[in-house]
């Protein structure tokens, strides 16, 4: 059969209706969910599994989650730079079958009985290798997927399920550690990730491809062209510097989150991914907030109450003590508010930062912002385990999500915090970003010449 059209109108359908009854958003959706599903789950399955039963200290958490998120910082730019030329699709495909190969081969691993720190290491270098092609491809999937006009309510859905993933992910992952031995655990993240490859494989409709010369300009050039993007506007600019900032406490905060809960706190591991998973909620409400707050208050003022609000919450955490009856309640309720924030900042971003950005350059503006705030996430891991074995896991906890409120001043003293009810468009002078007719496969058609 030939692939479906890419629709033209609503045909008086609201957005929200419209992209319900899309097929091909909806297998992108579900797909996209399982594959972030998989990851969260994963990265807390594995450093989980390490504190609990291994015993690593807090210096080796550290460099254990350094070692998964250190291929954002060396891959990043040349996968953005190569993924605005290909079919985004093919790759998260890849992407995913490649990860549930190696969670596979990993618990056969365990399984017989050799699933150690070198394993982990492994294991976590390689998911987060392949995670990077996935994370970049999926931010310019839907852009080439639906229209301008159903963008806010399509990054709403698709950074609902990546928001939920972050904490129902490590919810289920805590519980996978508590009842399973550790190769079903690990096991469990593969078939995620092949349902994830199922349903993206089955979306039809032709991909827009940006238009590519004949001959395609140097690896090293395209990532230029992508820097110069972020640099030369100062939205993006400014998405690139609270996002930096962010990453770096949040990765710093949750090394020594991850070991103040059961550690200080004395919560089990089921009751750790209770914790983790009650933003799951919340991030499902910021996403029904996150389409409409904007055109009723702004996006700047939005973006910056929302960020205040959400990492601020974090702050209540270090006053904790022991596994009182109120500990747990507030611990959730901490996590319930950091979820909904975080997603209405995540989606009124994503909503920003596409509407600034040629079509053409998708790939290489969300690659270019992920290196900037991911790419520190290692080094905010390491910061993470240096203060909580120096300072204590208390006094840590404080620092680092004091940190945490640093994002949403950068966005506060921002242009994005003049941003009005109406998205900004791309600026004059930038590259047109043409994509090639979705009838023709991706191939650019004639007129195009």
């Amino acid at each position: 059969m030939p692939p479906a059209s890419f629709p033209d109108s609503d045909s008086g359908l609201p957005g929200a209706s419209k992209l319900r009854r899309d097929r091909d958003f909806r297998r992108l959706w579900w797909g996209q969910t399982a594959s972030q599903l998989g990851e969260h789950a994963t990265l807390v399955i594995l450093p989980l599994y390490a504190v609990l039963t291994l015993g690593v200290d807090p210096g080796r958490l550290g460099v254990l989650r350094a070692v998964g998120q250190a291929p954002v910082l060396l891959l990043t730019l040349f996968v953005g730079a190569w993924v605005d030329g290909w079919r985004s699709r093919t790759v998260m495909v890849l992407a995913d079958g490649g990860r549930a190969l190696v969670l596979g081969a990993t618990a056969l691993i365990a399984l017989f009985g050799r699933f150690g720190p070198a394993t982990l290491c492994v294991a976590v270098l390689a998911v987060g290798a392949l995670s990077v092609l996935f994370d970049v491809a999926y931010q310019a999937s839907l852009v080439r997927l639906v229209r301008r006009d159903q963008w806010v309510r399509g990054n709403s859905a698709l950074e609902g399920s990546r928001s939920a993933a972050q904490v129902g992910g490590p919810a289920l992952g805590g519980a996978l550690v508590s009842l399973l031995s550790a190769p079903f655990a690990v096991a469990s993240g593969a078939l995620f990730f092949a349902l994830s490859c199922v349903s993206i494989r089955r979306i039809r409709r032709a991909e827009r491809l940006p238009e590519r010369p004949e001959r395609q300009p140097p690896v090293r050039r395209r990532i230029r062209e992508g820097l110069r993007l972020v640099l030369g506007d100062a939205s993006l600019r400014a998405v690139c510097l609270a996002s930096a900032v962010f990453q770096f406490s949040f990765a710093a905060l949750m090394t020594v989150h991850l070991l103040f809960l059961p550690r200080e706190l004395h919560l089990s591991g089921t009751a750790v991914g209770l914790v983790l998973a009650a933003s799951g909620p919340g991030a499902l409400l910021g996403s029904l907030l996150a389409a409409d707050l904007p055109k009723r208050f702004g996006y700047g003022a939005v973006l910056v109450c929302a960020a205040a609000i959400g990492d601020g919450a974090f702050l209540c955490v270090p006053a904790l003590r022991g596994s009182s009856a109120v500990t747990l309640p507030v611990l959730m309720a901490v996590g319930f508010v950091f979820g909904a924030g975080g997603q209405v900042v995540n989606v009124a971003v994503m909503a920003v930062r596409q509407s600034v950005t040629p079509e053409g350059m998708q790939a290489r503006a969300a690659a270019t912002i992920t290196f900037a705030g991911m790419g520190l996430t290692p080094l905010g891991s390491v910061l993470g385990g240096v203060l909580a074995q120096e300072w204590g896991l208390r006094t840590g906890l404080l620092v680092t999500a004091a940190g945490m409120l640093l994002s949403p001043a950068v966005i506060a003293l921002s242009p994005l915090a003049r941003l009005g009810r109406a998205l900004p468009a791309v600026a004059a002078g930038q590259p047109s970003g043409r994509c090639a007719d979705p009838g023709t496969g991706g191939v650019p058609s004639p007129a195009a010449e």
